[in-house]
């Protein structure tokens, strides 16, 4: 017998790095909001690696920031290390990458939901949801609590189904030995939706005082002080180095002799493993012409002396871990304090939900972070705020918020997302995106800052400032382009310094900008220095000129796909009724059902000559209406 719990505007299922961003979105957007999970202790907890960041994915927490949500603010608030990675390379790739605290960022997260507005946080286990006429109208708990709402969104993570492998070892449970969710995966198999099995690793964790550092490379954080956050004005200086070290040819030997062992490389699991982050097993099969691999030794806090094996996931047993680790420079005496291990979980077939992240079985349902398929902290928080978003929205009757490709990393995983689905573990990669010079690092917050206020999600505080900082850029490059700079001695030496070759002729310091050679510190040399001018704005001014010809191209490439995003796809269409399509094509755009020509023009098996088909079939007003 349930008994009723509190009547919503929201519910959000799980307290991970998705549920977090969704609920703090909701609330913050004056929906009220309940979050319920497992456990209390374990709100936004890294059950594997201890950071948060690196590669497109330090780019999607400043995205998150730049909407208002708040994984950039806390891991400011807790890093023990921060980097910014790819220096040596392009804007583009360029992206920071924070060593975490994990207890302590788990506990700033709670402190903060704890404290936001309309938000109240409960500790259950949902089994079921209420869905009345294909619709979600709230959740049941296994205590019979029954919890009331206009939409829930469900961000479980790698809960449901879940089973820890390591060896021939087998137990249900959820990460970190926290209880499984046993019960809900079963629940949406009856309601309609299909469920995939995946399933990834974590490597094991080692006691500090037992590694002998004076074998292993130090690997400091950056000197210079930066953040996630564009709020950030206080940063962390005494900085934890990490260590690396390397594996050799005992350690691939002790691993090739024990490869029926391992849960994560035999096979004789369902569940499909990460490609992008493969466990030590994999990684001495396929690149078996290797010597070595990298392994990083990353603390877990200031107030712990657990050290992360990164590089090393396994889910052999625990007496090969031994073994294994033994085998590293650096770690011959090192103590395992939590050995590895697999864990195999249940994930919704994400080409079931609309790029609202709404399902398109059940309406008003909507579902973020590893549930979907994706693995990593930043792609769930990613999804969990437009999750949270779009929830709030259409309580509210207000129309749905998409980010395209071009817009962010965040439009490009949920994209891929809905439009290819994943038949593992989806990791987002700069390579994933086609318009990286336009999604960089640096601009984050001109991309989004707007969107995000007019959401509101951005304070009217913090909009002043976004706005006084566009208009410093662009006075800046108006000034520039004003400026000429006059060959002389005093000119040319800086030049020569730089590497760049001398001025024969006056040229404008906005042209001069443009040498690959030159940055915006070496013009302040040259020119009347703008007093104030802060560094993001300068970094900003730099890069546009810089790289202006070629973002003035991909902005063409943009236009030119906004046109086919504007050619929409009436929902009620009957592929079934067109003629010409390939089989295949007509499969999966009624699997897919997509919104515009250009999202089915990313559908796999759906070739340009099906495009043009169906183009013609809209443009002539051929609509074949469903039979009711």
């Amino acid at each position: 017998m349930t008994y009723n719990a509190g009547n919503y505007d929201v519910i959000v299922v799980g307290a991970g790095h998705a549920g977090v961003e969704a609920a703090t979105a909701a609330a913050r957007m004056g929906a009220k909001t309940v979050m319920l999970t497992l456990n209390l202790d374990m709100i936004a907890f890294m059950p594997c690696n201890p950071s948060i960041g690196g590669p497109a994915k330090g780019i999607v927490v400043r995205e998150i920031d730049a909407l208002g949500g708040v994984m950039g603010k806390v891991i400011d608030k807790t890093y023990i290390q921060m980097r910014m990675l790819n220096t040596g390379k392009g804007p583009a790739v360029q992206a920071l990458r924070a060593q975490a605290d994990k207890a302590l960022y788990s506990r700033e997260m709670k402190n903060l939901i704890e404290n936001e507005e309309n938000l109240t946080i409960r500790q259950g286990m949902v089994e079921k949801l209420i869905v009345e006429d294909g619709v979600c109208k709230g959740v049941i708990t296994e205590t019979n609590a029954a919890y009331h709402a206009e939409a829930v969104v469900i961000t479980t993570g790698t809960y449901m189904r879940s089973k820890v492998l390591m060896g021939d070892l087998e137990y249900e449970s959820g990460p970190n030995n926290q209880r499984p969710s046993l019960k809900l995966s079963e629940h949406l198999e009856e309601l309609g939706l299909e469920l995939v099995r995946f399933k990834t690793g974590t490597p094991p964790r080692v006691n500090s005082h037992t590694i002998d550092y004076s074998k292993t490379e130090i690997q400091p954080g950056d000197e210079k002080t930066q953040g996630f956050s564009y709020e950030t004005t206080a940063f962390i200086t005494d900085q934890i180095p990490c260590w690396l070290t390397y594996t050799n040819e005992f350690t691939h030997k002790v691993i090739n002799e024990n490869l029926g062992l391992s849960a994560m490389y035999s096979g004789a699991k369902r569940g499909t493993g990460p490609r992008y982050c493969p466990s030590i097993e994999d990684k001495i099969v396929r690149f078996n012409d290797k010597p070595r691999h990298q392994i990083f030794l990353e603390p877990e806090g200031r107030d712990t002396e657990e050290v992360y094996v990164q590089g090393l996931s396994t889910s052999l047993p625990e007496s090969i871990q031994h073994k294994m680790i033994k085998s590293i420079p650096g770690l011959e005496n090192a103590e395992i304090m939590r050995p590895g291990y697999a864990i195999e979980y249940d994930a919704v077939v994400p080409t079931q939900l609309w790029p609202t992240l709404e399902t398109k079985v059940i309406s008003n349902l909507f579902t973020a972070g590893q549930i979907n398929g994706t693995s990593g902290y930043e792609e769930a928080a990613g999804q969990g705020i437009m999750a949270g978003i779009n929830a709030a929205r259409k309580v509210f009757g207000q129309d749905a918020v998409i980010l395209d490709r071009s817009q962010g990393y965040i439009g490009v995983l949920i994209d891929d997302l809905v439009t290819k689905g994943t038949n593992e573990p989806y990791r987002l990669l700069t390579s994933r995106a086609e318009y990286r010079l336009l999604l960089r690092h640096d601009n984050a917050d001109l991309r989004l800052t707007e969107l995000g206020y007019n959401i509101g999600l951005i304070s009217e505080e913090r909009y002043g400032r976004f706005i006084m900082k566009k208009q410093r850029v662009e006075e800046e490059k108006k000034r520039l382009n004003k400026i000429i700079i006059k060959p002389s001695e005093t000119i040319n030496q800086l030049l020569e310094e730089a590497d760049a070759a001398p001025l024969k002729e006056a040229v404008k310091a906005y042209d001069l900008l443009k040498r690959p050679e030159i940055n915006y510190d070496l013009i302040e040399q040259m020119i009347e220095v703008n007093e104030m001018l802060s560094d993001d704005v300068k970094d900003q001014v730099g890069i546009q000129i810089k790289y202006e010809g070629y973002i003035k191209k991909a902005k063409e490439q943009v236009e030119r796909m906004l046109k086919m995003e504007d050619k929409k796809v009436p929902e009620d269409i009957d592929y079934d009724a067109i003629s010409g399509l390939a089989t295949e094509a007509r499969q999966k755009l009624k699997k897919v059902r997509p919104l515009s020509l250009g999202q089915a023009s990313r559908i796999s098996g759906v070739n340009p000559a099906d495009i043009s088909i169906l183009l013609v079939y809209i443009e002539h007003g051929q609509i074949a209406k469903v039979a009711n």
